[in-house]
């Protein structure tokens, strides 16, 4: 547009000096043209489009300073002005218009722009007549349909402009609310990665300590040799405790795992340690189907969920048998942990019943209600399933299925 106008006002000062050479305006045209061409170049820095805030935006961008916008439309207002005075001294000027036409929408807000552009054709139209020889209907209608199309084509560009920019905008904006949702998804779910790993180990741990030293307390005088069994056991306990704390903290794979144990491996040792606990409860444990590598997440849950079911029907169930199956069924793995206690109703409302191996909010484990849950999640983050089977008197059974990847062909 810049280089339009320069050839445009160089054409018009050339068809002057060639048609009115030596006339007295000669001077005049010529200082005027001059100066409208200096104008142009040290203004053209202020035709910029103000920045505008969008209601897209959460934080608007800022505007120019008022004294900017005066200072641009200042010039605007001397151009025009200067280019009045030619094409009313020399008509042929009258083309420049196209660029101011431009300009001027570009500068000033779109009903001032409408204004002026109207104020530019008329003028075009006046000193076209003054050039031709007579009147002729397409210099009257050619100009306004000119300055039409251009105002419409420019208007619309601008509009599809703004509303490009509202887009980028709004799209950025969704894109910072998503990484905070995704920020606050991901820590919701590690902090119930974390509740479940405190209440399968630490909790558990805590819980199976105390019941040995209230042991030893109730067996210090009677039995001194069954209380320090009862005290060795639960310093055992704790040094496991420890250990897990100590991986917790690292988040890496159970201690159970190291020298990539297998998981029936540590499962056998849960039940083995469970019986030596001391609490009259054996546990037995046993292998369905030909094992399988088993990935390391699913290795984890499962005996997480062992750990906490465990650990309930110790406290709560009153059982004096417990059993372990993990059964491999080729497409899924299936960990069954069973219980001879006083067994509960699924599905009652708390205090309804005792509580079994799930840790279901019931009974004497009313007060917790993190065990069930806790098992539920872990099987469902690996898509797998939680069932319960239970009654009053006949003890529980729980089973965590989870599906395996099949092996390519």
């Amino acid at each position: 547009m810049h280089a339009a106008f320069f050839l445009l006002l160089s054409a018009s000062f050339a068809r002057f000096l060639i048609r009115h050479p030596g006339e007295p305006r000669t001077p005049w045209i010529v200082a005027l043209s001059v100066l409208l061409a200096l104008l142009y170049v040290l203004g053209s820095a202020l035709t910029r489009r103000p920045c505008v805030p969008s209601p897209a935006v959460t934080r608007p961008r800022p505007r120019r300073p008022r004294h900017a916008r005066h200072t641009r439309l200042s010039w605007l207002a001397a151009v025009v002005a200067t280019w009045v005075v030619l094409v009313v001294l020399a008509p042929s000027f009258a083309w420049c218009s196209v660029p101011l036409l431009y300009t001027g929408l570009r500068t000033l807000p779109t009903r001032a722009a409408l204004l002026l552009v109207t104020f530019l054709t008329g003028l075009v139209v006046v000193a076209q007549l003054r050039l031709s020889h007579g009147f002729d209907p397409t210099l009257v209608l050619a100009p306004p349909a000119v300055a039409a199309v251009a105002t419409a084509v420019f208007v619309h560009t601008q509009r599809q402009t703004e509303r490009q920019r509202a887009l980028i905008e709004d799209l950025v904006r969704t894109r910072r609310e998503l990484a905070a949702t995704e920020r606050r998804e991901g820590a919701l779910a590690e902090r119930q990665r974390l509740s479940m790993e405190i209440h399968d180990t630490l909790a558990q741990g805590l819980s199976s300590q105390r019941m040995l030293l209230q042991a030893a307390d109730r067996t210090w005088e009677s039995d001194p040799e069954a209380a320090r069994r009862h005290v060795r056991t639960a310093a055992d306990v704790a040094a496991r405790g420890l250990a897990e704390t100590r991986r917790f903290v690292d988040d890496l794979a159970p201690p159970q795992f190291d020298g990539g144990a297998r998981l029936e491996d540590a499962l056998r040792a849960l039940a083995a340690s469970g019986t030596a606990e001391g609490t009259g409860m054996p546990v037995l444990f046993h292998v369905d189907g030909a094992p399988v590598p088993l990935p390391d997440g699913v290795r984890a849950a499962l005996l997480r969920i062992a750990q906490g079911a465990l650990a309930n029907v110790r406290e709560h169930a009153g059982a004096a048998t417990a059993a372990l199956t993990l059964s491999y069924l080729g497409d899924q793995v299936v960990l069954d942990i069973a219980d001879d206690g006083r067994g509960f109703t699924p599905g009652a409302p708390p205090g309804a019943a005792p509580a079994g191996p799930t840790g279901a909010p019931t009974g004497p484990a009313g007060g917790r209600g993190h065990g069930l849950p806790a098992m539920r999640a872990r099987v469902r983050q690996l898509g797998g399933s939680l069932t319960i089977e239970s009654a009053p008197g006949e003890g529980t059974v729980v089973s965590a299925c989870i599906p395996l990847p099949l092996e390519p062909q």
